[in-house]
């Protein structure tokens, strides 16, 4: 039993080294797309953080919103993440789904004052703002 711990000590303290040293190299990337897509998902998981308390949340939409969260935080993804380009592919598929999602339900200025990096990322993956 306690070599099975250990194990899991381990694997999980390989897991957390390895975000570290993603984290230090994608903030060595050149401004571009690159580097915004590297922000992505920490930015993503900012905002559901900050989504999540906000009382102009719907309950719908903190649902949506945790299990994205959730599915971002998980080990386990349709798509390996120790492959290059398409790993965390799956998600920001889920992630965009579920921003999207909350966007019809929360009104846009929470959207953006939640969202911790570029506004126009976020813009542009809700839409064009309707005409009220």
């Amino acid at each position: 039993m306690r070599g099975w711990l250990v194990g899991l000590a381990v694997a999980v303290g390989c897991l957390v080294l390895s975000w570290a040293l993603l984290l230090v190299l994608a903030r060595r990337l050149p401004p571009g797309i690159l580097r915004d897509l590297a922000a992505f998902i920490p930015d993503c998981v900012t905002a559901v953080r900050r989504l999540r308390k906000d009382p102009r949340v719907p309950r719908r939409a903190k649902v949506a919103i945790v299990i994205a969260g959730i599915w971002v935080a998980s080990p386990i993804d349709l798509i390996p993440e120790f492959i290059p380009v398409i790993g965390p592919l799956d998600d920001i598929v889920v992630v965009a789904l579920a921003l999207r999602y909350a966007g019809r339900q929360v009104p846009r200025e929470v959207l953006l004052a939640a969202w911790p990096g570029e506004p126009r990322l976020l813009e542009r993956l809700l839409g064009p703002a309707k005409a009220e």
